[in-house]
């Protein structure tokens, strides 16, 4: 018996995106070195190593973001416990969707995703700090 999936990918993104603002490269341009932002890279160490991220993202692993955010986990992160705006990306903007429309239903807020991701930022030639 195969599964029968009725909630796909696209329809699961659809529904984040009608609830969860995104921004543009050129508005995450003037806001990435901003105090009141805090960019947090859902990607895994591995693409970060490979491709760097933009500078002064916190890194946080898509499998762990709701453990971070909760305060009540013991694996909570005082980052996320900040009267700040949060601007999500990973690659294509497909998990930071996702990630910015469950943080929003935790309660984080607010949340923004970047259009495009991190691909979208280095096409523009946007700046890229290494990650070892």
């Amino acid at each position: 018996m195969s599964q029968n999936i009725t909630r796909g990918i696209k329809f699961l993104i659809g529904e984040a995106n009608k609830i969860t603002e995104t921004i543009s490269i050129e508005k995450a341009q003037d806001l990435y070195k901003n105090e009141g932002y805090i960019f947090v890279d859902l990607r895994d160490i591995r693409e970060l190593k490979r491709e760097g991220k933009i500078p002064g993202a916190f890194s946080c692993p898509r499998g762990m973001l709701e453990f971070w955010i909760d305060p009540d986990s013991p694996y909570h992160k005082d980052i996320f416990n900040q009267n700040k705006t949060y601007v999500f990306y990973c690659a294509s903007a497909w998990r930071s969707a996702l990630s910015a429309k469950t943080s929003i239903e935790m309660g984080l807020n607010p949340v923004v995703h970047l259009e495009g991701g991190f691909s979208a930022w280095k096409k523009a030639g946007q700046p890229i700090e290494e990650v070892e």
